[in-house]
């Protein structure tokens, strides 16, 4: 397509007539691989002449087609942009860069930031040279733009990946000092200048941020860098030409080289000016700044700030950077010595100040509440906010200098309380109380454990705090909500006052301004925390839930959603009644901040998280009704859409999330319904498209286990679709990938153990398979837990079917590699002596029942000399059983037992500890113990299925944490009783196989082969005695549920 012809396509993209732009678009499309496109979108966005809206379609037309195809996310992917037009576009690309409108500048930056990191320095050598050549000539403004770009490739690397910046630094720092050295010199200097000493800044900026340069180790260099950057830092910015507007002011080019300029010296500082942090290569380097430029900098800092103090102007990201450099300098002595003289001066007259409330504050809550509430609840916003940085300022003073700042500065605190009580309401400062009382809340940690304050903050509360809820100005009652849910969990000598706060608390949730409304959500879940008595809450609790919805529906935050955990979490099974309710409301709430957040082209919308927060309250919901199966049946429809769409692509920022309710659902329903076996078919294709990650980490085994054990008549019968299928392929493809490591694929033969022990007599046609694949794996494995999941894969098919899994292993000729790897395995110990192989109690009887289904098998299957060897290893195996048993019982008892100890030493203890609730105060009553088991084996299963790296460490002596909650058919199965129920069987059908068995034992194997008989009698006794335990207590119950 020529020039002319591709401009019209471009004109008609920008037309208001829908179909002429589906043209349009269509068009370029199908055009966008010819050769000499990319080319002749390049010279449009250069062309002088043409229209500037084409011109822009043009360039973002050009972004997207590189960033999508200049280097192809598949390296065996064939690049679909010609060799030539990539060297045409190299080669004219960097001179054009600097002679675009600021507009089209910003997409060729974008577009040069994907082809620097993709090629250089291989398939674009002379881009250095370029650089080099151009720092030297007219092309300066051009040479810097390149240059950050290149820098910024290098800004996180590390090690071997950042070996190029050395040859960078060499080639271009000293052109670049001698361009910085000319620029400050400059007499009243434009905003032109302003942007090359910014993007000086900019390079220096990300060629230091990991580590420094060797070149500046030289103490001439880093000098003549920091003569500059001081210079920069103590002059005032020019007067003239600075924007009115004050969006556009903190934005303005001198202000941007301020920030910058702060940015880098305190880079420096924190993390290469402290000697104490640096490694021996740097500390000559560390010992250097802070001898010859930390303490200007702080001086420079100093005034700096002393400009707000006379009430001048300073961008809020220079202030809180300028307030980080002090806060660091806190703890160091000499740092502290210069700053101890003016202390008083930055804590009461520049860092008070910040603290209180402000115009901007004012007019954001008058005009916007809702981006109020977003900036004061948004972690972004903190890292930029001068409030932040002087609230740490204030903490760290008095945590490292508290001994001669606390005292001096509650006081002021007190001081300032005074003088509002004292003032008639039209004189009162608002702001400063305001300040006062973030003040406060802020040092909460360290008065809450500090006397004498400690035992004055009750009376603190009701003096200067409490009255603030009824205060007429709005910010006020917001800041009385916040201190007082930081003071929740204190020990209230009058529980009047806790009453009364708690109380204050909830009504400011139904106050007209909605900042006040949500401090007071907030403030609540701390009071819910601490609460003893849930009897304060529980008659509001229908009027408190239906407030929370209200808000809900107003802001889109993810720390409402915190609270409504902290409610459903306090009262348990409580919650039932609004369960439903409950589920519906966040079920709405969820799909409103999706649609928000696909709405939001930036991305940071708080809808995004606030979704997250949705899908985690409803799992802790249905984790507090978990007794009351019948409960999920009815919440099932409304969740149902949710788990429908969200295990598509369209949830991959909320999967994790949505497999946690998957797992609930399919697990505490009384059955699992046909709608919800309807979600299978998406997981295994979200697996096998692009949830693999999900795997690896285990998440999507739980619900896997779940649908195959609650439901297994299901899973075996129904062909359309066909789910032993679409579990073979799924996990066939990860055994066989060899791009995946051992550790990503541990979850697979956990799930095929999983499939052979829930699908016993049923499944022969998968065995050989499913052994094919393990023992394929097996041969390639290296680590040694895997190893260990493998051989099990072998022992539950032995014990699905021996005679059937023998036979095959004996017809894919591996069984006699198998058997001696097993053995071999068995045998292996640690330095210490302990076994290194199947540590868990589980993997133990996995292995005993395994190898036990041999011992009936014919000669013909098993010689006697294998039967022997079988037999030996059993029996060492039920020992070691034995004994991990009688261990982990006796663990348990001494962590009760210490558990006890501690309940009763919580009888007396101080504040720290008063939100730390009984069990019975969670919904989970003493009574109720056994019930709960359910629960926790649900918790368990995701931890059976997450590996244990220590199975890595040779040397460690760490018991690996077990599944034994984790549900199973083999659950009920003792080895013991199954061991010894065998033998009798061979003893009966085969005497004289029976007979040389044991003629042929040892002493010592006589002795373990007696012990294991007696502890199987006495299994039997205990198992009968359990099972009549069971039968009493549900009989029990339902006399209960009956009276």
């Amino acid at each position: 397509m020529d020039l002319p012809s591709l401009v019209v396509i471009l004109q008609g993209a920008l037309s208001p007539n829908p179909s002429e732009r589906k043209a349009a678009e269509d068009s370029l499309n199908q055009f966008q691989y010819a050769p000499q496109h990319l080319v002749r979108l390049l010279q449009i966005i250069v062309e002088g002449n043409c229209d500037m809206a084409v011109r822009q379609v043009a360039s973002i037309s050009f972004k997207n087609f590189i960033a999508k195809n200049w280097a192809p996310h598949d390296p065996d992917e064939q690049s679909k942009i010609l060799p030539a037009d990539k060297e045409v576009v190299r080669q004219n690309i960097l001179n054009f860069v600097s002679q675009v409108p600021p507009l089209l500048r910003a997409q060729l930056g974008e577009c040069l930031k994907t082809i620097v990191h993709a090629d250089y320095p291989e398939q674009w050598p002379t881009l250095l040279h370029w650089v080099k050549h151009n720092l030297q000539d007219q092309q300066v403004y051009g040479a810097l733009f390149v240059h950050r770009v290149l820098s910024r490739k290098y800004e996180f690397k590390s090690d071997e990946e950042r070996l190029p910046v050395s040859h960078i630094v060499d080639e271009t720092f000293p052109h670049l000092l001698n361009i910085f050295n000319r620029l400050v010199q400059i007499p009243a200097p434009s905003i032109d200048i302003a942007d090359l000493i910014k993007l000086i800044c900019k390079i220096f900026w990300s060629s230091i941020y990991l580590e420094v340069p060797k070149q500046l180790f030289d103490a001439n260099v880093f000098n003549a860098w920091m003569i500059l950057f001081l210079n920069i830092l103590e002059r005032p910015v020019p007067a003239e030409g600075q924007p009115t507007d004050p969006e556009l002011r903190k934005s303005w080019g001198w202000w941007k080289v301020k920030k910058w300029t702060v940015h880098i010296l305190n880079r420096l500082y924190t993390r290469f000016g402290d000697v104490k942090l640096q490694n021996p290569e740097n500390k000559a380097f560390a010992q250097v700044f802070q001898r010859n430029y930390a303490g200007k900098i702080l001086e420079c800092h100093l005034n700096l700030l002393n400009v707000i103090r006379v009430g001048g102007y300073l961008p809020d990201r220079v202030i809180n950077l300028v307030l980080q450099y002090l806060t660091n300098s806190i703890s160091k002595s000499n740092m502290y010595s210069q700053l101890q003289p003016r202390l008083d001066v930055v804590l009461f007259e520049i860092i008070f100040p910040l603290m209180c409330f402000s115009d901007n504050d004012q007019l954001l809550w008058d005009e916007d509440p809702h981006e109020y509430v977003r900036k004061g609840y948004d972690i972004i916003e903190d890292l930029y906010s001068p409030r932040t940085a002087a609230m740490d300022f204030v903490s760290e003073l008095v945590r490292k200098r508290g001994k001669e700042n606390l005292q001096k500065f509650l006081l002021f605190i007190v001081e300032v309380f005074k003088r509002y009580d004292e003032a008639a309401a039209e004189y009162k400062h608002y702001r400063q109380k305001d300040g006062a009382l973030l003040a406060i809340g802020a040092l909460c940690d360290k008065l809450k454990q500090t006397e004498p304050y400690k035992s004055e903050l009750e009376r603190m509360l009701v003096q200067h705090v409490f009255p603030e809820f009824s205060s007429p100005v709005g910010h006020l009652r917001a800041k009385a909500a916040w201190v007082a849910g930081q003071y929740a969990h204190i020990t209230f000598s009058d529980p009047n006052n806790f009453r009364r706060a708690l109380h204050s608390v909830v009504a400011g949730m139904r106050d007209p301004e909605l900042p006040v409304r949500v401090d007071s959500v907030f403030a609540l879940r701390s009071f819910v925390e601490a609460c003893n008595d849930l009897g304060e809450i529980r008659p509001i609790l229908p009027q408190l839930l239906d407030e929370f919805f209200k808000l809900m529906n107003e802001v889109e935050n993810e720390d409402l959603v915190f609270t409504l955990e902290t409610i459903v979490d306090k009262f348990g099974e409580e919650m039932a009644p609004y369960a439903l309710g409950l589920c519906q409301n966040l079920a709405a709430a969820f799909w409103k901040c999706m649609n928000s957040a696909e709405a939001d082209e930036d991305g940071d919308d708080p809808g995004a998280l606030a979704a997250v927060g949705c899908l985690r309250a409803i799992s802790t919901i249905l984790e507090s009704v978990s007794r009351l199966p019948e409960l999920f049946v009815h919440i099932e429809p409304t969740l149902l859409p949710i788990m429908c769409r969200m295990l598509t692509t369209d949830g991959q920022e909320v999967f994790e999330e949505v497999l946690d309710i998957v797992s609930y659902m399919t697990f505490f329903s009384p059955t699992i319904s046909l709608d919800m076996w309807s979600l299978w078919p998406l997981m295994m294709q979200a697996l096998g498209d692009w949830a693999i990650d999900f795997f690896t980490i285990s998440d999507i085994l739980v619900p896997l286990d779940n649908y195959i054990s609650r439901s297994t008549a299901h899973f075996l019968t129904c062909k359309e679709p066909d789910y032993q299928q679409s579990l073979w392929d799924m996990i066939s493809s990860v055994m066989r990938d060899e791009n995946l490591e051992d550790g990503d694929i541990e979850s697979a033969p956990k799930l095929i153990q999983v499939f052979f022990q829930n699908c016993k007599g049923q499944v022969d046609r998968w065995v050989e398979p499913y052994l094919t694949i393990t023992m394929e794996r097996l041969r390639r494995t290296t680590k040694p837990y895997l190893k260990c999941l493998l051989v099990e894969v072998v022992a539950d098919a032995l014990y699905y079917n021996a005679s059937l899994t023998l036979s095959i292993l004996q017809k894919l000729n591996v069984a006699t590699e198998i058997f001696n790897l097993w053995f071999q395995m068995l045998q292996q110990t640690r330095r210490n002596g302990a076994k290194a192989n199947f540590k868990r109690e589980q993997d133990k009887k996995v292995c005993c029942l395994g190898l036990t289904s041999l011992l009936p098998l014919s000669a013909d299957q098993l010689p006697g000399e294998a039967l022997d060897r079988v037999f030996k290893s059993t029996l060492d195996l039920l020992v070691a059983y034995k004994e991990q048993v009688a261990e982990a019982a006796k663990e348990e008892a001494e962590a009760e037992a210490a558990e006890d100890d501690d309940d009763m030493g919580n009888l007396e203890t101080d504040d720290e500890d008063d939100g730390d609730d009984s069990d019975g105060e969670m919904g989970v009553e003493d009574g109720d113990e056994a019930e709960s088991n359910r629960l926790q084996r649900l918790a368990a299963r995701a931890r059976a299925f997450r590996s244990d790296e220590e199975f890595d460490d040779d040397d460690s002596d760490d018991d690996i944490s077990d599944d034994e909650e984790m549900q199973s058919p083999i659950d009920d199965v003792d080895p013991f009783v199954f061991f010894v129920d065998t033998i009798q069987a061979l003893q009966a059908s085969d005497p004289l196989r029976f007979q040389n068995l044991t003629q042929a034992l040892d002493f010592h194997y006589q002795a373990l082969a007696n012990g294991v008989a007696q502890h199987a009698e006495q299994r039997r006794v205990e198992i009968e005695r359990e099972k009549l335990a069971k039968v009493a207590e549900a009989a029990a119950a339902a006399a209960a549920a009956a009276s």
